[in-house]
């Protein structure tokens, strides 16, 4: 969840603009932040950029513990109108006991809330480009260890920093700027930065182009005493004001994984740190309390007197087996396992491949699920499941989970076909292998279970207003169950109408309304689904899930993509475009192949005469991102009125139900005003809810 710090001067201005005539629908979106890294134990300031307006934001919430920000308050302007700001600066304050890393971050103002911006949280101090250091003779010089922070400006910008070294020093250089670009609604063309490391005179010693995905890093040793080149740019010469940078520098030991990879809970564990610049023998000792959390933890380990940087670790709450240093690379060496457990293993050597044999009786389900590049890992498994013969049973090389591909494999519902022997086999998809090629296999039963995402990350709301959240199913291993919509957190003055996913359908909304005389306020709220018990579901507690939030992002030619983010914010700002949204009808029940109109009219702001488009499916272009009626029942375009141009306020949504369509009682549903903000986003409206049965034939 997130932290909040409000900066009490800034929002005792917002609280006096009484909410200002129309807001707007243009909430800000965040383009980049300079410097994009704080040091631990520090208070600094940063300045932001986005599209759109700045004005009047008022709070500023921080994912993970330990960092706090406020925003630093802009005077009121002596002629009272409201101006365009697109820049403004923020106070971040970063415990000394924070843990380093990347948080996200974003602004409430009264237009709503932004898009998710990324401050990188590091060790040192933090030296920010300056002057023209374009050329060696121009280096900036600085001094290690330090954390560099700097902008790829324009074409052809390298950026070139000058330091010390003695011979033998060990150096390491870890660049993050391409991974902080994935959130930025719409930048639509990424940097590629490559890093060289040159001796004073300009010999290239050592070049990284793409290790971490499209960042570098350089881990080495000073072959001398004396000055040293770092240089930086984008590989195709290419440059852009957005593409800020930050490099980590110094002579620590830097982490990548360990071995093993996954750790029992409530069990004194050592671990092998993998990495650049660990002494040869090093050791990591984890004692893990028992009520850890099951799946990734990201900590730091302990070696000698200090700390490493974060590193992941799979936390298992099932038996945990380690590879044997035998030979199981066919099915004769195969190393016995059972199952359930969770399995650490490596691909010591290229060409290597692992193989496990288990005993199963035919009906069993079981899914075999690889966490290695989400990891920290360089490998890029390919998992395969074979009879005691050598047949090919089951194969998978990536798997998507919550509309996100990974790297890592997984084998989901797998039913065993006859009593007997089988093997799990693992092997890097290129064929390739090493110390850093480790890798966890966590075997479970094939349970029924579901997961949920929220296809946007933040709730847009003005007083007396309505909005709309869609939550999209994940359904595994044959559930088959509806899922009831809850959400907790809520600002103050905003309930929920929590909806449904019905049994036979992917999409459920929540419908969230907001009093008249709320006043200005964000949070970050938790939604939950949780399983409709019947008298056909298993005894036990009903399942749960807490679901995922998806922030949109505008993808080159106009497409619509999804980054997962920490939090789901709802934010209460000013009057926007749209002042309500009122309905003819909240309930509607339909006949198998009848259908049943909706009036709908609106308030326009004062001097608000844009397009407005109703719908109740949340759509871009021909995909659809969220349908929450009842199977069988659609929007009768041709009979609707959903395009209201000029200074219109009405139209009308009809429903029809095929003559097919199975009954259902009492389905949730959203009627939308759509405000387009650009091709790809918009602001949407909601009415109160619509409850729509279909009755029995």
């Amino acid at each position: 969840m997130f932290c909040q710090r409000v900066g009490q001067t800034t929002l005792a201005i917002l609280i006096g603009l009484c909410f200002p005539a129309a807001a707007g629908a243009q909430y800000p979106m965040l383009m980049s932040l300079k410097p994009a890294a704080a040091q631990v134990g520090q208070a600094s300031e940063h300045t932001i950029t986005s599209r759109y307006n700045l004005y009047g934001a008022y709070q500023v919430l921080v994912s993970g513990q330990g960092v706090t920000a406020e925003v630093i308050p802009v005077p009121k302007p002596k002629d009272g109108k409201t101006p365009n700001l697109t820049s403004l600066k923020l106070r971040f304050t970063i415990a000394a006991d924070a843990l380093p890393g990347v948080r996200d971050f974003r602004l409430a103002t009264p237009r709503g809330a932004s898009t998710v911006g990324q401050i990188v949280i590091v060790r040192d101090k933090v030296t920010i480009e300056t002057g023209s250091n374009n050329t060696a003779e121009k280096a900036q010089a600085v001094t290690l260890p330090t954390t560099l922070c700097g902008a790829v400006e324009g074409a052809e910008d390298v950026d070139v920093f000058r330091f010390k070294a003695k011979k033998g020093q060990p150096l390491s250089f870890h660049v993050r700027s391409q991974r902080l670009q994935d959130r930025i609604h719409d930048l639509q063309s990424h940097i590629d930065p490559i890093l060289t490391l040159r001796t004073a005179g300009g010999t290239t010693l050592v070049a990284s182009d793409n290790y971490f995905f499209a960042d570098p890093f350089l881990a080495t040793t000073a072959p001398a005493d004396g000055d040293y080149l770092l240089e930086i740019r984008d590989v195709r010469f290419k440059g852009n004001g957005y593409w800020q940078y930050v490099i980590e520098s110094h002579g620590r030991p830097f982490i990548e994984t360990v071995y093993p990879l996954a750790v029992a809970r409530g069990k004194d564990v050592p671990v092998v740190p993998i990495g650049h610049h660990v002494a040869v023998g090093s050791q990591a000792r984890l004692n893990l309390p028992a009520d850890t959390t099951a799946g990734f933890k990201t900590l730091q380990l302990r070696l000698g007197p200090s700390s490493t940087n974060p590193v992941q670790v799979v936390v298992s709450s099932l038996p945990t087996t380690v590879e044997t240093p035998q030979e199981n690379n066919d099915l004769k060496s195969a190393q016995t396992i059972t199952l359930p457990s969770t399995l650490s293993g490596r691909i010591e050597a290229d060409s290597d491949l692992d193989c496990f044999a288990f005993q199963a009786k035919k009906g069993e389900k079981y899914t075999f699920e690889v966490m290695a590049r989400r990891a920290g890992s360089a490998l890029d498994p390919h998992l395969r499941i074979l009879d005691g013969k050598g047949k090919q049973l089951s194969l998978n090389d990536d798997h998507n989970r919550l509309k996100r591909l990974t790297q890592d494999s997984r084998i989901e519902n797998f039913s065993v076909p006859a009593d007997g022997k089988y093997i799990v086999e693992i092997r890097d998809v290129h064929l390739r292998g090493g110390r850093r090629y480790v890798y966890a296999i966590r075997t479970t039963r094939a349970t029924p279970y579901f997961e949920i995402l929220l296809d946007t990350d933040k709730t847009q709301l003005s007083p007396g207003t309505n909005g709309v959240i869609f939550v999209r199913a994940e359904r595994h291993n044959g559930f088959s169950g509806g899922i009831s919509l809850a959400a907790t957190g809520l600002p103050a003055g905003v309930t929920a109408h929590g909806g449904r996913i019905l049994p036979d359908g992917q999409d459920g909304c929540m419908i969230l309304t907001t009093a008249a005389d709320a006043k200005p306020s964000i949070a970050n709220i938790t939604v939950t689904g949780t399983e409709i018990q019947t008298a056909k579901s298993p005894a036990g507690p009903p399942l749960t899930h807490v679901a995922r939030s998806m922030q949109e992002t505008y993808m080159p030619g106009g497409g619509r993509n999804h980054w997962p983010v920490e939090a789901h914010a709802v934010n209460v700002g000013g009057p926007s475009d749209l002042r309500s949204v009122t309905l003819s009808t909240q309930a509607v029940t339909l006949k198998p192949g009848g259908s049943a109109t909706i009036d709908v009219s609106f308030q326009r702001a004062p001097g608000f005469t844009k397009n407005v488009t109703l719908d109740m499916l949340f759509r871009h272009l021909s995909t659809v991102y969220g349908n929450s009626l009842p199977k069988g029942v659609s929007i009768d375009s041709t009979a609707s009125k959903t395009l209201i141009t000029g200074k219109e306020s009405k139209g009308k949504i009809v429903l029809k139900a095929a003559k097919d369509a199975p009954p259902v009682e009492k389905q949730q549903a959203s009627i939308m005003a759509n405000v387009s903000i650009n091709f790809v986003m918009k602001a949407t409206y909601s009415g109160l809810p619509v409850l729509i049965t279909v009755a029995k034939p």
